[in-house]
């Protein structure tokens, strides 16, 4: 069996781990991804391809070249959502223009550029199981490299193999924190295909979503006015709905899409949950899908994976100088994530939870009486709009009949902010760990209280 040797090595070459080695190489350490992938494959991965922008990522690659590559669509200024109900769409504007991409390019320009600023990069790479010392500690990984045993042995591991990782079934966590209260139901299953049409779109500059009866939701996503990813999801808690097949009739029942010709078509698992309690373990850092950083709404999970992967890798390269790779050394990332964007998840995670104890076509007939704005506000909990009194009025008279379910999702609303604000108290080491988690698991069975709904935890 070959072996070799490496300051960290990153499992996975997605958004978190190009962004992970790129961080890793330009602060001059020996970093090597290893990626199952054959390097024409690599980048080949199932998105709903929509972003917010270049500043969505970490200043460790060439973020022009990034968006000049792949950034096919830079004009999306609005988010429009379809009602089945009324056949009415609710439109929401942005405060500054996303873009849908290449996802392909996307993939291939990060590891051009990790590999540029100096990273390894091992295709043909099956990782197979970790090495751990008699501790605990997390010392590397093995596997096949086109076919041929090989280790990697490593000061730091980074996980970034995607929802369901392997290594986390292969890591013995017993001592760490590391959060193992992870099964299928608090995961989404997704497919989506890249579809040409003849006349453009005329929402070129919209990314378009309608719900499914199962709750999930069909997307359309522009990356030109007439290439176009559509696809959609659904949780893996409810009834399984028939991707390909319901894609299909989606589409054909579309006015505006006619005759579409498939070019692509994939599909994949991804966390709908709040982010992992905790993401470290001795020698080890699990970043983007592989710890739970994806919006558990919209699925979005690029944002999630390229600032968690840079936060782990700047918190593992200090740990490495210190000659001191510890749970303990290694946790301020788990501060970063959920004082960041983590609080955020967390608490519209409570949305999904409350989605579960209605039909869709309740939630559809209720959310559409409220204004688009209005209603993005008060589940963002940004409180931006406020609403003049001759609205609020007709906001009544057009709910009536969902005054209950108002009521319930007010006090969800509330305790999502409540639980927003227990992870910005996220403890700054362990030792803080156990008071806080029994804090927020109070919070979330008072949240099962108000809805009724099962415990997803």
């Amino acid at each position: 069996m070959s072996s070799d040797a490496y300051d960290i090595v990153v499992v996975g070459g997605g958004t978190a781990g190009a962004f992970a080695a790129a961080t890793a190489a330009t602060e001059g350490l020996d970093v090597v991804i290893v990626e199952r992938k054959s390097e024409a494959d690599a980048g080949h991965i199932a998105c709903g391809d929509a972003i917010k922008g270049k500043s969505t990522f970490p200043d460790v690659i060439d973020l022009d070249y990034l968006k000049d590559e792949s950034f096919t669509n830079r004009e999306i200024s609005r988010a429009v959502f379809e009602n089945p109900a009324d056949g009415e769409d609710i439109e929401i504007e942005f405060g500054e223009p996303g873009a849908v991409l290449d996802r392909k390019r996307y993939g291939e320009v990060l590891l051009e550029e990790a590999a540029r600023v100096g990273s390894e990069i091992h295709y043909d790479t099956v990782v197979q199981d970790v090495q751990q010392t008699d501790d605990g500690t997390v010392t590397g990984v093995v596997g096949t490299r086109k076919g041929e045993p090989v280790s990697y042995d490593a000061e730091v591991v980074i996980d970034a193999a995607g929802a369901l990782s392997i290594l986390q079934e292969k890591t013995d966590f017993d001592g760490s924190y590391f959060d193992t209260n992870v099964r299928y139901s608090q995961f989404c299953s997704a497919y989506r295909e890249i579809i040409d049409v003849d006349e453009p779109v005329e929402w070129h500059d919209a990314i378009v979503f309608k719900p499914t009866k199962e709750l999930g939701y069909l997307w359309y996503f522009p990356r030109t006015a007439t290439e176009i990813n559509a696809g959609l999801g659904f949780q893996m808690d409810q009834p399984e709905m028939q991707m390909v097949p319901e894609l299909k009739r989606a589409v054909e029942d579309r006015p505006d899409l006619v005759e579409p010709t498939v070019r692509d078509k994939l599909g994949a698992a991804l966390p709908t949950r709040r982010p992992y309690d905790s993401a470290v373990a001795d020698g080890y850092m699990a970043v983007g899908d592989a710890a739970g950083h994806v919006n558990p709404t919209t699925g979005g999970g690029i944002p999630g994976a390229a600032k968690s992967a840079y936060w782990a890798t700047k918190q593992a390269i200090g740990a490495i100088a210190d000659g001191d790779v510890s749970e303990a050394n290694l946790w301020e990332y788990n501060r970063k994530v959920m004082t960041g964007f983590g609080k955020h998840f967390a608490a519209i995670d409570c949305y999904n939870i409350w989605g579960t104890t209605s039909s869709v076509q309740e939630i559809t007939e209720m959310v559409s009486s409220v204004p688009g704005q209005h209603l993005a506000d008060a589940l963002a909990g940004t409180g931006t709009a406020s609403m003049p009194l001759s609205l609020k009025l007709r906001t009544l008279v057009d709910t009536f009949g969902h005054w209950g379910e108002l009521m319930e999702l007010a006090k969800v609303r509330s305790k999502a902010s409540e639980l927003s604000e227990h992870y910005a108290r996220y403890p700054a080491s362990p030792k803080g760990f156990p008071a806080w988690q029994s804090v927020r698991d109070g919070i979330m069975d008072e949240l099962y209280e108000i809805t009724g709904a099962d415990p997803k935890y």
